[in-house]
């Protein structure tokens, strides 16, 4: 008797442990598919710098990335998006590609720039291509999207801001790593090499070229932060191009680098521990 109540409590505790364990699993899908993914983060960072004209001190600038609309991120969160971006009140708006999960076959691209064109910022908004933009023949789609929201689409170019007191800071672009084909010597040649110079690459790891280079800012995305981390462990996976640096805040040599987690997602519909992100950068 004794040896069959043994039994039964054996098999009981197994099944209730399976079940806490299924239950687990589920609860912690449905959280990374449906309820971090929705759970943007506002990250602020101070950043300061000894060549930043003082006229510009405190400029406001706004940091997104990696939309990807068409997989998990659709057009009601893109419309949401812009009044979160539009209460910060930014100076500057910076896009670092991946706009579209899959130019080609996204059905709703003309509904874009309308809603794109609602963003907000005093001296402009600036993009660059990311891998996904290229991709699926998208290179033109973006490009047009993206001008008529009024971005300023930088492939391997420069320009600069000027303030009413007559000083100026660049901005620079170089083309997507994967797919497309960078060149920050040509990107940066007509710019003073003791300007602040703020360069917008999708992938990250691309400091590893302009760190060599006067720049002071570099502006990334690509990495998703990793989309899956695990505790004690970090980004589970990251694309290439993103396996260096990570998201966040890095200081290389004499160049800054910031790297966005990323508001969409890609291959796995899933974000845990790696909420998406806009980041407000207060240049001083």
């Amino acid at each position: 008797m004794k040896e069959n109540y043994s039994r039964r409590s054996f098999i009981k505790k197994s099944a209730l442990g399976l079940i806490s364990v299924l239950g687990a699993g589920i609860s912690s899908k449905y959280y990374a598919e449906e309820l971090e993914p929705k759970w943007i983060e506002i990250t602020q960072q101070n950043l300061q710098f000894p060549n930043l004209p003082s006229s510009f001190s405190g400029l406001r600038a706004v940091l997104i990335s990696d939309t990807h609309l068409g997989f998990q991120f659709q057009l009601p969160q893109l419309v949401q998006l812009i009044d979160k971006i539009n209460k910060l009140h930014p100076d500057l708006i910076f896009f670092t590609g991946d706009l579209m999960d899959n130019p080609h076959t996204y059905i709703e691209k003309k509904s874009i720039s309308p809603i794109l064109s609602k963003l907000k910022a005093t001296y402009g908004k600036f993009c660059v291509y990311g891998n996904h933009d290229h991709g699926g023949y998208g290179s033109d789609i973006y490009l047009n999207i993206m001008k008529e929201s009024g971005f300023i689409v930088l492939k391997n170019q420069a320009t600069h801001i000027m303030n009413d007191s007559g000083e100026k800071i660049f901005i620079a672009g170089v083309d997507d790593s994967m797919l497309g084909k960078p060149n920050l010597p040509q990107t940066i040649q007509n710019i003073p090499e003791d300007s602040f110079t703020l360069l917008l690459s999708h992938a990250p790891d691309f400091a590893e070229t302009s760190s060599k280079y006067p720049i002071s800012l570099q502006l990334s995305g690509h990495s998703h932060g990793g989309q899956i981390q695990i505790p004690f462990y970090g980004a589970l996976i990251t694309p290439p191009q993103a396996k260096i640096y990570i998201e966040g805040l890095y200081e290389i040599k004499q160049m800054k680098l910031y790297v966005n987690r990323g508001l969409g997602t890609t291959r796995l519909p899933y974000r845990f521990l790696s909420r998406p992100e806009i980041t407000l950068l207060k240049i001083i």
